[in-house]
């Protein structure tokens, strides 16, 4: 699995950045962390996740601190507590000027498209959004998206090796936060993989309609171990940190999320990663470059923008090869992932 970590390393330094070239207010619960260099400011509104999620919201942060110690820009961060202040949040960075406003997931969709609508003179970009979901496909929004169903077909493969590889029943499963685009992408990928994998595996998911309340996925994912599951992947974030400790309970797998989330023990078999970092610092060097376009970025295995992280060392090196082999396989369009989930 080296080899495969290096090659995304590589492709994220180079690939990426030419990606770049072409996509062109409430009180702060975060210290605002400023330099005194290139006067360009950038304010980034969390989802109700926080900072402190291990994932999505974690990683935006970390690519907006990136771009403050790389890039001179001076930066402010803003938690939202919960969806009622997605609008003022946004709207408070725009009337004091930013050069650019970070929207961090889909579930303010309808926020930045109400407050870029307001502030057509600000450039605006968020996280798993497309822009041409957004009403009147505002010209000075950024989608940063990402080919979740790549990476999660990658990490369903690897469930569906398992499956057929440990004793008992070949099942799998998924917890799920919201019906979403993004998370569906995920979760169409899986099934497809392990089925690739195993035709004969049956491929579970649960929705806990929340992003946040650990019980409620790890109460969905211990039905799952119950029924048989022996991996449990993750699609929920905060949520989700509840399925992985019902997966350790249980003594089954976990896939983690956004984030590689390998430290949280050896029971997590990989994490299903998107360079939610990366992506947010090559939004900000385009505003300092004066290249910034409303539009969509997207990024895929091919760039580096989504792939497995660690992978447990328990896993047998045949697998490993064989899941290197179906990532160059997507890469070539051999493979192409479904998008669509019904389930």
């Amino acid at each position: 699995m080296k080899a495969l970590r290096i090659t995304m390393t590589v492709a994220l330094t180079g690939a990426l950045a030419l990606l770049a070239a072409g996509c062109g207010g409430g009180k702060s619960s975060a210290p605002p962390t400023t330099t005194a260099s290139s006067g360009i400011r950038i304010g980034m509104v969390t989802d109700v996740g926080g900072l402190n999620d291990h994932g999505f919201n974690a990683l935006a942060y970390k690519g907006l601190q990136e771009a403050k110690r790389e890039l001179g820009v001076q930066v402010d961060v803003a938690e939202s507590k919960s969806p009622a202040d997605y609008i003022p949040n946004l709207a408070a960075f725009a009337r004091r000027g930013f050069d650019l406003v970070l929207g961090v997931g889909y579930t303010e969709i309808d926020a930045i498209g109400s407050v870029a609508k307001r502030f057509p003179d600000t450039h605006f970009a968020i996280v798993d959004v497309a822009n041409e979901d957004l009403a009147g496909h505002p010209p000075n929004v950024l989608g940063l998206l990402f080919r979740e169903e790549q990476v999660g077909y990658l990490a369903g493969y690897l469930a569906g090796l398992e499956a057929k590889r440990l004793p008992g029943k070949d099942i799998v499963s998924s917890v799920a936060g919201q019906k979403q685009p993004p998370v569906d992408r995920f979760l169409a990928g899986y099934r497809a993989g392990a089925l690739k994998a195993d035709p004969g595996i049956s491929v579970l998911n649960g929705y806990s309609q929340d992003f946040n309340d650990q019980a409620k996925c790890k109460a969905i994912a211990l039905n799952q171990v119950a029924a048989g599951s022996v991996v449990v992947f993750q699609v929920a974030g905060g949520c989700g940190l509840g399925a992985l400790s019902a997966a350790k309970e249980g003594h089954v797998w976990g896939i983690g999320v956004d984030a590689d989330q390998s430290f949280l023990g050896p029971h997590i078999l990989t994490s299903a990663t998107k360079k939610v970092d990366r992506a947010v610092f090559l939004a900000i060097q385009a505003v300092k470059d004066g290249r910034f376009k409303g539009g969509d970025a997207v990024y895929g295995l091919d760039q580096g923008g989504v792939g497995l992280g660690k992978i447990s060392p328990k896993v047998p090196q045949g697998e490993v090869a064989k899941v290197e082999q179906i990532q160059q396989q997507i890469v070539a369009g051999k493979i192409v992932p479904p998008r669509i989930f019904n389930g």
